[in-house]
């Protein structure tokens, strides 16, 4: 545990990791070009992207059972096969049939490799580095949107179409090739006799979803992850270039800074949730509505929200990412480690259930608001700056519902244990006050 060959597990499968937000972030950057090769709406083109995320979200449970039982680098592999056949699928595609089936091997291959990335982590390492790791993880994921922001992106512009999505496919092959020579299963963290000890009511799927620790998990994941997802697969790119008219250069600059928030706010996180894991909720609530504040003034501001004021918007969203992945923290610790797989799947669905979700609506509102101006006399204008206003403002639903769902499970989970073991769990500004004036205040365990 904790060994150099750890670390070099650990190289592996982040860079794997890598890769696979790289294919899952391409067809994002393309989006405007997607819409002129296809000649189809936003919302088709949503569609596309959502399809993805779907295949992505429902995967997530089977695929942690899969790691569970057979082993987190098969699963790796695999999936970088899948996604390098995705994209080479996309490159050829001349119609919306053959996109949809390039984004769905892409989808179904990412979503091996997350999931199974954070199965593996804790058959080589332990102690309080395991929920840095997660952080760290994360971040080197963000790596591959900014090669997606940057190298691809100005591939796109100048090779055109099949290069661009051909050479993300061989990106894919590189990483799986990788993964083969390095990942390797580790310690066994249950036995076999212990596994045939514990209680049958205890294992399986359904065992992890009534452990209110996975629901959290799963509201605290779709709270700060549905952002990131939205803004990062689909339509912060386009935002950027048609809703308010950057260049090329600018936009990619201003989109990477989502990466730039995840590598500055990673380590800080990581090692907050490690010395406070018992305020992890809070850490995910406070951060994910700062984030929303500043998208409301970037809405509102008229005519057009200043550049800085963008740039610190989309580096908030880089922060929505490591807050995300908190969910993913409390799933693993509220369950058993032959659960691990299980419950982290369940728990990473969340940010993409919202994801999709918010693909769609934006996408759906684009499309209304374009026939209203056309109705009333005016030309098209698809991806308009006022369009994405009223669209993006649909998102803050997405983000409600997440908000209650955490409340809702957190609530609950704090009844449990003031019954089962007597913990009063105070609020976060009693707790806060209390440390200020120098009291120590109730435990909390979330």
């Amino acid at each position: 545990m904790n060994s150099a060959r750890s670390w070099l597990v650990f190289a592996g499968a982040a860079f794997a990791y890598l890769v696979a937000v790289l294919q899952r972030t391409t067809f994002g950057v393309a989006g405007v070009e997607a819409t002129e090769r296809f000649e189809v709406s936003a919302a088709v083109i949503s569609a596309v992207a959502v399809v993805q995320i779907v295949v992505y979200a429902v995967l997530q449970i089977p695929v942690g059972v899969l790691a569970d039982r057979f082993g987190a680098p098969v699963l790796i592999v695999t999936g970088a096969v899948v996604m390098a056949a995705g994209q080479a699928t996309l490159a050829f595609a001349d119609g919306v049939g053959l996109a949809i089936l390039g984004r769905v091997l892409v989808g179904t291959g990412d979503a091996a490799t997350f999931v199974s990335v954070l199965r593996l982590l804790p058959a080589w390492f332990q102690g309080r580095i395991l929920p840095q790791l997660s952080q760290w993880v994360g971040m080197t994921g963000q790596f591959g949107q900014i090669v997606s922001a940057f190298p691809f992106a100005l591939l796109l512009g100048f090779a055109g179409w099949t290069p661009s999505f051909l050479a993300a496919a061989g990106a894919s092959v590189v990483a799986a090739v990788v993964a083969a020579g390095l990942l390797r299963r580790g310690a066994a963290l249950t036995t076999t006799a212990e596994i045939a000890a514990i209680d049958p009511t205890e294992l399986g799927l359904r065992a992890s979803l009534r452990r209110v620790g996975t629901r959290l998990g799963f509201w605290a994941h779709l709270l700060g992850g549905s952002l990131p997802t939205m803004l990062g697969i689909l339509w912060g790119y386009p935002f950027l270039t048609a809703g308010l008219g950057y260049d090329a250069g600018t936009a990619s600059g201003v989109f990477s800074l989502m990466v730039v928030g995840t590598l500055v706010s990673g380590p800080v996180i990581g090692l907050l949730v490690a010395r406070h894991p018992l305020r992890r909720s809070d850490v995910v609530l406070a951060l994910t509505w700062a984030v929303f504040l500043v998208w409301a003034v970037v809405l509102l501001w008229q005519p057009v929200p200043p550049v800085w004021l963008v740039s610190l918007f989309f580096l908030g969203v880089g922060v929505c990412g490591p807050a995300s992945l908190i969910g993913l923290d409390v799933a693993r610790s509220e369950n058993p480690s032959h659960a691990h797989g299980s419950a982290t799947g369940i728990a990473n669905s969340g940010g993409f259930v919202g994801g999709f979700v918010a693909m769609l609506l934006v996408g759906a509102v684009l499309d209304v608001v374009d026939d209203v101006r056309v109705a009333s006399g005016l030309p098209s204008e698809l991806y308009s700056l006022d369009g994405f206003r009223y669209a993006f403002f649909s998102v803050f639903l997405v983000a409600l519902v997440g908000t209650v769902g955490v409340l809702w499970t957190r609530t609950r989970a704090r009844r449990r244990l003031a019954a089962e073991e007597g913990i009063q769990i105070a609020p976060l500004w009693v707790a806060l006050f209390s440390a200020r004036v120098g009291r120590r205040p109730p435990r909390v365990r979330e």
